[in-house]
């Protein structure tokens, strides 16, 4: 009966919190606001560049190479077809 009776004060409290009008931050969450208040943090992109990783091609390189690619192999397999005898 005791167990039953501590289940229903649980939820009863469960309850009580999550209805709260005002929830208190988390820890971490008052840190960083207190470290920012003094210290703002610079602006960050998106999806910034791994560190350590070079510059990459930009998509009209890659897509020069690729067309160049396709165009050698068609003149290549043309020119296989021509050379040989009918």
């Amino acid at each position: 009966m005791g167990q039953q009776q501590d289940d229903e004060d649980r939820e009863f409290d469960i309850k009580w919190a999550d209805g709260a009008e005002h929830k208190e931050p988390s820890a971490r969450a008052r840190m960083l606001a207190a470290r920012w208040k003094e210290n703002p943090p610079g602006p960050v992109p998106f999806r910034g560049e791994p560190e350590g990783v070079g510059p990459r091609w930009s998509s009209w390189v890659s897509t020069a190479v690729v067309l160049g690619s396709v165009v050698a192999v068609i003149v290549l397999l043309g020119y296989v077809n021509f050379r040989a005898p009918y």
